[in-house]
């Protein structure tokens, strides 16, 4: 990274924190932050040299005042260069990643991973853990006996070149700024600022060295981004950033009204990937994994359209591929690939404790985003970072939006190691459904595409 010469003097402490103090007011009279701040501030942020109180007073002014698009592109260059940058060239082919906003029971990369890899994809992703109300891509495949998330860069280009995909674990000398800045904004209110967002995914992204990189922004009740205007601009942000440095970005834009999938928990979003992989499932979770992945095809030049590339996964799933490349990555990391025939070999809990519902009438909306946190609390999830999760915990959905109820009617089970604990969870879940004597419309999973040339509606 480039080394800035601070206020003449790089051991004078004074004097950096006094320039220091300039770009904070600059920023706080809704000034613009020129290069040389933007990289002085994230060198100092990693350094150590920046205190935190002027850091999260920047990162303040920041959140009210907002990044031009400059601005933006200039802070993910720094903090992308900030730590390693890697280098995936030796890998054949046109290299892919993909990025989910986040939301709850979002199993996607678990089960796109594997069906593009078996129709030539080679993907070499790094996932994190859950915090708050979403799960975390590394905790679920914790859940996998043996399975192994901690690898050196070589050894994970060697587990792409051996079976094409790879899941794992974010190394700490990968853009360590932004380590640094999000514990800051976690605990300032300053996490929501789609500038700070942006730069936050894209700078990961870049330095992950992928040819080409996909989003998944999610929407809605469970999203980060519940308003629609404000993922269509983070959407429209990340991709131009992406598109500045040269590296083709996509992003679609997703429903998260309800929790994506219907099962929820560590082991259970385990066993559904499974489920969807070996064809066993449909619905809205397998819709979006073909979706996206009839993206990352065309991206990766495999396909010459979206329905083209859609076909070639429905082959994958219809053959048995995408299940036995599942099998391969969670073997080629260390785990116990006898839990595709044998689930139960997964940490589940002793006991389903079914759930009826408490009202009568149409399933208007589900506090996904409530849902989510309350099952983290209970230790499906990280309720706070230093917490351990338990896999074998969860919950399994059995009604839709949209869905007609009776009073009674099974409308959840709760996968928990006693009835009482049970209880506590799914009198909490109950009260999260909404019931009304008419039909909803229920929006599609998916609800716009955004690329280099803007927004577009989908018409397929």
């Amino acid at each position: 990274m480039t080394t800035i010469n601070r206020s003449g003097s790089s051991s004078d402490n004074g004097d950096e924190q006094r320039f220091m103090v300039d770009i904070i007011t600059k920023k706080r009279d809704g000034g613009r932050l020129s290069n040389r701040d933007i990289e002085y501030f994230v060198q100092g942020v990693v350094d150590g040299v920046i205190p935190d109180y002027q850091t999260a007073a920047l990162l303040m002014a920041i959140y009210w005042r907002g990044l031009g698009d400059d601005e933006v592109v200039s802070l993910t260059r720094s903090m992308a260069g900030s730590g390693v940058q890697l280098d995936l060239s030796d890998l054949p082919g046109i290299k892919v990643d993909k990025h989910s906003t986040g939301g709850v029971a979002d199993t996607t990369s678990i089960i796109l991973a594997p069906l593009a890899g078996a129709a030539g994809v080679r993907m070499a992703k790094m996932s994190g853990r859950g915090l708050g109300h979403t799960g975390g891509t590394i905790d679920k495949l914790e859940s996998i006996p043996g399975f192994r998330v901690n690898f050196s860069v070589q050894e994970m280009i060697g587990l792409v070149q051996e079976t094409g995909v790879a899941i794992v674990e974010q190394t700490d000398d990968l853009v360590p700024a932004d380590r640094l800045l999000y514990a800051l904004r976690d605990v300032t209110g300053t996490a929501p600022n789609i500038g700070l967002i942006a730069s936050s995914v894209m700078s990961k992204k870049l330095a992950a060295g992928s040819d080409r990189i996909l989003l998944d922004v999610k929407t809605g009740r469970g999203a980060f981004m519940p308003r629609w205007s404000d993922a269509v601009e983070l959407a429209e942000v990340m991709v131009g950033i992406g598109e500045s440095f040269g590296v083709q970005t996509v992003a679609l834009l997703t429903n998260m009204e309800q929790p994506l999938g219907r099962r929820i928990g560590n082991s259970l979003e385990i066993l559904e990937a499974m489920e969807v992989l070996s064809g066993h499932k449909k619905g809205e979770l397998l819709e979006l994994c073909l979706y996206l992945g009839a993206e990352l095809l065309v991206l990766a030049g495999l396909a010459q359209s979206r329905r083209e590339g859609a076909e070639k996964l429905e082959k994958c799933i219809a053959s048995g591929a995408a299940l036995d490349k599942f099998r391969q990555m969670v073997i080629s990391q260390g785990g116990d690939g006898r839990i595709i025939e044998k689930p139960e070999l997964l940490p589940l809990a002793e006991r389903s404790y079914p759930f009826g519902s408490t009202g009568e009438g149409y399933i208007w909306s589900v506090e996904t985003r409530e849902m989510g946190q309350a099952l983290a609390n209970f230790g499906v999830g990280r309720a706070a970072q230093d917490k351990k999760v338990d896999p074998s915990l969860g919950v399994s959905l059995h009604k839709r939006l949209g869905d007609y109820v009776r009073k009674g009617d099974l409308l959840f089970e709760v996968a928990a190691h006693s009835e009482k604990d049970a209880g506590i969870i799914g009198a909490q879940l109950q009260k999260m459904y909404t019931f009304k004597p008419t039909a909803p419309e229920v929006s599609p999973i998916i609800l716009g595409r955004v690329d280099s040339t803007g927004y577009h509606e989908l018409t397929d």
